[in-house]
């Protein structure tokens, strides 16, 4: 296991460590769109303020999902504790609830420990659900089969638009592709009778935390180039055979949604790898503009440019002060 990382039995036996009565825990937490620099910028940031980084990203907490999902390497690894990284094997079907316990369990352990967390990455769903302490509705296996086997029987769009009549707030926050997410949505409306997107509190940011949050950004051309050259390095560092080695050992639904992977494995066999480029590019770059999107509307966000001479010491400023919303 890499060094830095929380180990399956930390996660076990902190299991419950959320918010707590007293004074709120504090929290920082830095996010933006993929690509945008988040990941190196944060362990320089970690080691400035006697942080460590817990991270907020859906699909580095599956093990051996390594570089589509851009994890941080051995050398960052050693230079600051990481949390939530290769928790669970790919067949596991992460749940936005299950991830808010391991966050909320790594969050308290780093601040009894008295150290400060943390919180990196850009899945904005998951963010909300650790810093507003969401509560999400119940499940039922037979309706969401039966939606499963309509959105396969008339496509993403139909169903998205059906969410869509239903729950304007959730559809707009639901890439239309994405039929898993859709489904839910349907799925909660259906068992509950109230919008998905109510469940979640979208529209009332309000949680646990004395938090400060802070967010990276990039000229559109300057991000969708820094993209571009991701793809590349990933695909140069072996991705095609890294997402062919994970499904031949069991890659469940939820995994195999993660960009690159998802567009390496419904590939036809002989397509080329130009044309898989071209839609791992074209992916990225959609999920970076809701990435942006999603943490824009969030008023407590701070933005910075990610490529500012003084970033670091801008950043340490913005987090050592009291944590109130930004003006």
């Amino acid at each position: 296991m890499r060094p830095g990382r929380l180990t399956n039995e930390a996660r076990l036996t902190s299991a419950g460590g959320g918010a707590s009565d007293g004074p709120a825990r504090r929290l920082v937490a830095l996010v933006g769109a993929t690509a945008v620099g988040k990941t190196e910028t944060a362990v320089g940031l970690a080691e400035a303020l006697g942080a460590e980084i817990v991270s907020c990203d859906s699909m580095q907490i599956y093990r051996g999902m390594d570089i589509g999902t851009a994890k941080p390497g051995p050398e960052l690894l050693g230079r600051v504790p990481h949390h939530l990284l290769d928790l669970v094997d790919p067949t596991h079907e992460l749940t936005v609830s299950e991830y808010q316990a391991w966050a909320q369990a790594a969050i308290a352990g780093v601040s009894e420990r008295g150290r400060l967390p943390l919180l990196v990455g850009g899945s904005g769903l998951y963010f909300r659900a650790v810093v507003d302490d969401l509560a999400f509705p119940p499940r039922s296996p037979e309706v969401r089969r039966r939606l499963e086997a309509e959105a396969i029987r008339l496509g993403p769009f139909e169903v998205h638009a059906r969410l869509a009549a239903l729950d304007p707030a959730a559809a707009e926050r639901i890439e239309p592709g994405n039929a898993r997410r859709v489904v839910r949505a349907l799925e909660v409306v259906e068992i509950t009778g109230r919008p998905f997107s109510q469940g979640y509190a979208w529209d009332r940011p309000d949680g646990p935390f004395a938090l400060r949050v802070a967010g990276l950004t990039r000229g559109r051309a300057e991000l969708y180039a820094r993209i571009e050259g991701r793809v590349d390095a990933m695909l140069g560092a072996g991705l095609v055979e890294e997402a062919r080695a994970v499904e031949a050992g069991g890659i469940g639904r939820t995994a195999r949604y993660a960009l690159g992977y998802r567009q390496i494995l419904e590939a036809a066999p002989d397509k080329p790898v130009a044309d898989i480029r071209a839609a791992i590019v074209r992916a990225t770059k959609r999920f970076a503009r809701r990435q942006e999107s999603w943490f824009k509307a969030d008023p407590r966000v701070r933005w910075f440019d990610a490529g500012a001479e003084g970033l670091v010491d801008d950043l340490i400023a913005w987090f050592r002060a009291d944590p109130d919303p930004p003006p």
